[in-house]
């Protein structure tokens, strides 16, 4: 229930409008944003347009396919770690390109929602190129000619230009207007949105979004975002992932972790920040000023070497973390790449943690070095530039995989594969990366079928084998990479891999994998969130499935769900733990239900937010009943666990002289996992045997329409 102190003519979190452009007929239009709060913000609302609009069977690159950009209610508020944006569309690179999700961070989420929108839905299709500028209620589809054909950082600084320093721009590259499959949207130069959306904004013509808003965001009751974000700062949240002890031992901490992304500590600086170094320090729980110096992600990724390099950390809008690594690095422009180099996670280390190890000796890299970290700023640089995704480095491990057995050797056209100086893998000379990578972009070639997935490639070039390899990731024959798997808790991390049509992206339970605190007191706290101990294994420790491990699983798809609706970041969120000693650690799991009553003044628990988590999930669940194909080829097929939640061989074949369930391998039993599916499908209220959704879930999640329709489709199997 609302607060009967606001004033009715405002709207509190959301904004109340939906912007819509169609690049057919130019038009634009305006609907609220109200039937569509049921769903929160963010993926929900993008999923439930999508569901409503796009039928199953479209192919993602015709005109009749959308892309929606959705924030949510927490977005832009003043609530820390705020500042996601959702983008939804179909997959142009997994089996019966479903619906998926791209997230993005940086500052395009915080401008669509200042400039009074909660989605923005493109569709149509221009047939000349064009970019999308929005200057709060002012929408303009304007000529793109002149940027056509431009890297992503070359269009932002044009647009920049154009329009204004204050607009922030959100474009494709090249990958993006050749329609590669493997394409991304970049904003605020480092910022990707993958999922290849960028193809389907490429086949629309659409270059860019420009975007400024300088309209208020109204909450409900801003001193108690005020006090709940300082409490968070100050009692709460840890370093990247959450991380709550540092790396190294210091004065103030009961313990250390050496893996922990806590990594601030005496001595490591940003050596090139403006104005001369900045130490890191040991920045204490209780100080919100120096939050933003425990997190040092170059020194994380790339080690020592990173450190004369780094000129500042970085981040999205609202976040106190910054885990954005700013270097300057003469070697990469020298290679091929750009000097200045930027980004988090996969784009950090593309070289060293996903190519040096199937290069094995055709690269003389080591991956602690200096000229790994060169490599890596060459490769990480250029993809931004191209608007090239990687697929959560999938690209990375393909090309080293068909470089190092022989496959574009075999495959390729001999004046195509002649036209590379292959040795310079073998002669330490990264700028074959940036010319692979370039001529991959263009989507002209042979080569360019590895941006396509290994959906396509393997089976184009008889290399399916690939996919049942430790060393290729592929987690589902669908045709997605692991994320955080099974060396991640086990059957949970294969569980969480399964329920999406790409890779999960879920961090709810590798934070608290990693957050440094001694196991026995992570056993405290899980015993406590998801109903005993025996949640949790010890890495490489492995235990039988059991009914705490699903409701962790269940709880880790739940929450991240969540945040990409709120929009909060998952990177960070949730609090399922705390840096302070003095609350034993604890953390704080009702801070999304405090800050989303403090922002929309509407009476909402944890549980209310967790049964949204998983209502989004069985809206898209649902969505991916209707468009996906048995083994006869026939669409629609509610058969998920026969058809969807596959798991590729190689984590049951691992490790082939170990037994299951034994120390030091992370190895699974397939009649195991049979039991894990059964165990999370019932706590989402699916079909037991089936996973799909059912009537009587669906009357529980309050989707009727939903229920309708599947039932006209003979979806649901306990339809009357």
């Amino acid at each position: 229930m609302a607060d009967s102190k606001l004033d009715p003519g405002k709207s509190y979190g959301w904004t109340g409008k939906i912007l819509r452009v169609n690049l057919t007929d130019k038009t634009v239009s305006v609907t609220p944003t109200d039937p569509y709060k049921e769903y929160l913000g963010g993926m929900g609302i993008a999923n439930k347009i999508m569901y409503d609009e796009v039928a199953p069977g479209t192919d993602p690159l015709s005109p009749e396919n959308k892309v929606v950009f959705a924030v949510g209610p927490l977005t832009a508020t003043g609530v820390p770690l705020a500042g996601r944006t959702t983008i939804a569309s179909l997959s142009t690179y997994t089996k019966d390109h479903q619906v998926v999700d791209a997230h993005t961070g940086g500052m395009i989420g915080a401008a669509i929602k200042k400039a009074g929108w909660d989605a923005i839905i493109i569709e149509g299709a221009s047939d000349e190129p064009v970019y999308l500028k929005i200057d709060d209620d002012d929408v303009e589809i304007k000529p793109a000619d002149k940027v056509w054909g431009m890297g992503t950082r070359a269009t932002t600084e044009a647009l920049s230009r154009r329009e204004g320093t204050d607009f922030c721009v959100a474009t494709i590259g090249p990958a993006g207007e050749n329609l590669l499959p493997y394409a991304c949207i970049i904003n605020s130069r480092n910022h990707s949105a993958g999922a290849g959306t960028a193809s389907v904004l490429g086949s629309k013509k659409l270059k860019a979004l420009v975007v400024r808003g300088t309209q208020p965001i109204y909450v409900a009751d801003p001193q108690a975002v005020a006090d709940l974000s300082d409490y968070m700062l100050r009692e709460i949240v840890g370093s990247n992932n959450n991380h709550v002890v540092p790396s190294t031992q210091q004065e103030w901490a009961e313990y250390f972790d050496k893996g922990s992304r806590w990594t601030a500590q005496k001595g490591l600086t940003w050596a090139l920040a403006e104005g001369g170094p900045i130490e890191t320090g040991e920045p204490k729980p209780g100080e919100i000023n120096t939050v933003g110096y425990r997190c040092m992600k170059s020194f994380k990724d790339e080690g020592p070497e990173a450190e004369k390099y780094t000129i500042k950390m970085d981040g999205c809008h609202s976040c106190p973390i910054h885990c954005y690594s700013d270097m300057r690095v003469p070697a990469s422009a020298a290679n091929g790449g750009y000097e200045i180099t930027g980004n988090t996670c996969v784009p950090n280390f593309p070289f060293t943690n996903y190519m040096i190890g199937i290069l094995g000796d055709k690269t003389p890299v080591a991956a602690a070095s200096e000229d790994a970290l060169v490599w890596d700023q060459v490769t990480g640089s250029v993809m931004d530039d191209l608007g090239l995704w990687c697929n959560y480095g999938q690209i990375y491990r393909d090309i080293a995989h068909c470089y190092a057995s022989g496959v574009f050797e075999r495959v390729l056209p001999a004046e195509e594969y002649a036209a590379f100086d292959w040795t310079k893998f073998q002669n330490n000379d990264p700028s074959i990366m940036a010319e692979l990578l370039t001529k991959i972009a263009k989507n002209d070639s042979e080569l360019a079928y590895v941006g396509y997935g290994p959906l396509v490639w393997t089976d184009r070039w008889n290399d399916k084998a690939w996919n049942d390899t430790v060393a290729s990731c592929i987690i589902n024959p669908r045709g997605w990479p692991v994320h955080h798997a099974h060396e991640c808790f086990g059957q949970v991390g294969l569980l969480y891999n399964m329920v999406f049509n790409r890779d999960d992206m879920i961090h709810s339970a590798v934070n608290f994998q990693g957050c440094g605190l001694p196991f026995e007191l992570k056993q405290q706290i899980a015993a406590e969130v998801w109903g005993d101990a025996s949640a949790i294994d010890p890495d490489k420790n492995y235990t039988p499935m059991n009914e705490y491990k699903a409701n962790f699983a269940w709880w880790s798809v739940v929450t991240d769900v969540l945040h990409d609706s709120l929009t909060l970041c998952n990177w960070v969120w949730p609090m399922t733990m705390s840096p302070t000693a003095a609350r034993d650690y604890r953390g704080d799991l009702d801070l999304e239900a405090k800050f989303m009553k403090a922002v929309t003044g509407e009476d909402v628990t944890t549980e209310d937010l967790y049964k949204m988590g998983a209502k989004i999930t069985t809206l898209q669940r649902a969505n991916t009943a209707r468009g996906m194909t048995d083994a006869e080829g026939k669409m629609g097929t509610n058969d998920f666990r026969a058809v969807h939640d596959v798991v590729t061989e190689w984590p049951f074949t691992q490790d082939p002289d170990v037994p299951v369930f034994t120390e030091g391998t992370i190895k699974m039993d397939k009649d195991d996992f049979q039991t894990a599916l059964t165990m999370m499908y019932e706590c989402f209220g699916w079909d037991p045997k089936l996973g799909c959704p059912t009537a009587e879930c669906l009357d529980y999640y309050e989707m009727g329409d939903v229920k309708e329709n599947l039932a006209a489709l003979g979806l649901l199997p306990d339809a009357k």
